[in-house]
């Protein structure tokens, strides 16, 4: 029974990371689709959706619609939280860098490992404090700010959005706790569905749709970002975080931003420089240093 336990939290563990590296890839695609972010974020929800339908359908399997009226409050409220994060984060491009954006959106983590105690009662180490914070060390240094000469003034319209999609990235984390006895599946489709619900009326408030240009390779960049990177990517992320601790998935959450600096040096050609190099080293080694026991030998006392 402990063996079975302990294959399932690996093969949880081995999920989270596989869809955190898929994340991590999403922007080597969103930066060749010639629509706003708020459209993108909005279609790839909805893309999820049909895409998680179709294979339910494929596979002959049913919604369990008692699990998820058991849930629908947290999923609902989750879903909300992923669609104003999207949301967040993307107008929070519009006023800072990207890297600063980043580096106040991946504050998330923290809030997640500084909020488990008191809501999943989930113990504090100080060997996951510790993690935690090289890990946020190691974002300031991917991050560029120290190559920026540090963050202005007029970033911090950009930076309060950024640390808002941050908490709302965190509450989505913490609320996946809550959820019980739903199929990864059905829960991966209701967010998908809420979040784009969310996002849909700030798109049709800001963008006029109709004058986009519908071209064959943007439409299909938006079905990989729609199916591959939400649809598949999320089942992966949900159906994971769910039977793992919140500081746990908190650390892991770190693979997509190095995956993404790391495809931008050798895909895009924009170089990773040498504050990159020690950030991704101190991100992925916290990451590993907090999922590994490591159990020094005892040294008995003899006599000589």
């Amino acid at each position: 029974m402990q063996k079975q336990k302990n294959n399932d939290i690996i093969f949880s563990k081995a999920k989270l990371a596989f869809s955190m590296a898929v994340f991590g890839t999403i922007g080597l695609f969103v930066r060749r689709i010639p629509f706003p972010s708020s459209f993108i974020a909005m279609t790839r929800g909805f893309a999820g959706v049909v895409f998680l339908l179709l294979l339910n359908l494929i596979r002959r399997k049913r919604i369990d619609f008692a699990a998820v009226r058991k849930n629908l409050p947290v999923l609902f409220l989750s879903g909300a939280a992923i669609g104003v994060n999207w949301i967040l984060l993307f107008e929070a491009y519009n006023y800072t860098s990207v890297a600063t954006a980043t580096l106040c959106y991946y504050l998330a983590p923290i809030f997640v490992t500084l909020a488990s105690p008191l809501v999943l009662k989930e113990k504090l180490t100080v060997k996951k404090l510790f993690c935690v914070l090289c890990a946020l060390l190691g974002m300031v240094f991917v991050s560029g700010v120290f190559e920026s000469g540090g963050v202005n003034k007029g970033d911090l319209k950009g930076i309060f959005l950024g640390t808002g999609a941050a908490v709302f990235y965190a509450s989505v984390m913490l609320l996946n706790k809550k959820l019980c006895n739903i199929g990864d599946t059905d829960r991966t489709v209701f967010q998908l569905l809420f979040a784009s619900a969310v996002v849909s009326p700030y798109v049709f408030l800001t963008e006029n749709v109709t004058t986009f240009e519908y071209t064959a390779k943007a439409v299909i960049l938006l079905l990989v970002v729609g199916v591959v990177h939400t649809g598949f990517a999320y089942t992966l992320y949900f159906g994971s975080v769910g039977r793992l601790p919140a500081q746990t998935t908190a650390l892991f959450s770190y693979i997509d931003p190095v995956v993404a600096i790391l495809l931008s040096a050798l895909a895009l050609r924009e170089g990773l420089t040498l504050f990159g190099i020690i950030g991704a080293v101190l991100i992925l080694g916290s990451t590993l240093f907090g999922e590994i026991n490591i159990k020094l030998p005892l040294v008995k006392r003899g006599k000589k």
